[in-house]
């Protein structure tokens, strides 16, 4: 089994390095298009959205081959640093941020944009509450039998029985944990492209550099206090 998790943890991790040095170049040309948007026309801007966007695919695609195979792992990634962990919801980012990052970053939103992003908020914070219901019932239910009883028995081996009655217990566990990933993974993404089908094109360019922005500084961050 560590060997295993080592497998896969190495197998997402070599896949983050190469996807986090593509996010560097992806965010020099926001940076670029940022500074010279009265340069470029929408549709070019729409382009580079649409690059980058398929970029955050490849990294959620990855994720759920690698939750497929071991979702305990995913929950506890050692592919990220300390800080980064601190910062997780469900294994990943809290989809709610995403509003904030509008706040800070794009500060010419239209009185219909903000009501937009106002009704988007509400929707999103009620579908935060019910995962998080979601996941306070999947704890609850590893400290009740007979997950609860097979972790007492300390180290005595299991016998026949005992041994079906545990994979039985652990596989539950696992089918729970990947669907309210998965049911998390889509409000992450879900979320993000409503915000962007308010914003224009100018926006979405000033909201992805900030998140992407974001995301680098908590990870460099973390990488300098480990």
């Amino acid at each position: 089994m560590a060997s295993s998790n080592d497998d896969n943890g190495g197998s997402f991790a070599s896949f983050l390095e190469g996807w986090l040095v593509r996010q560097e170049h992806y965010l020099d040309e926001l940076v670029s298009a940022d500074r010279n948007l009265h340069e470029s026309s929408d549709d070019d801007l729409r382009e580079l959205v649409s690059r980058i966007l398929a970029h955050y695919q490849q990294y959620y695609e990855e994720k759920s081959r690698i939750a497929a195979r071991d979702v305990f792992l995913v929950f506890s990634p050692p592919w990220f640093t300390s800080l980064e962990r601190a910062f997780l919801w469900i294994a990943g980012f809290k989809p709610g941020l995403a509003f904030r990052i509008v706040a800070d970053s794009v500060g010419d939103l239209s009185e219909d944009q903000a009501r937009s992003i106002g009704r988007l908020v509400q929707e999103t914070r009620t579908e935060e509450r019910a995962l998080n219901d979601e996941l306070a019932k999947i704890q609850e239910s590893v400290a009740a039998p007979p997950l609860l009883g097979i972790a007492m028995r300390g180290g005595r081996r299991l016998v026949d029985g005992e041994q079906d009655e545990a994979d039985s217990a652990l596989e539950s566990l696992k089918v729970a944990m990947e669907a309210v990933l998965s049911a998390a993974d889509s409000l992450r993404t879900r979320t993000a492209l409503k915000i962007m089908e308010v914003l224009r094109p100018a926006q979405c360019v000033k909201f992805l550099l900030a998140a992407g922005q974001l995301q680098l500084r908590l990870r460099t961050w973390g990488l300098e206090r480990e």
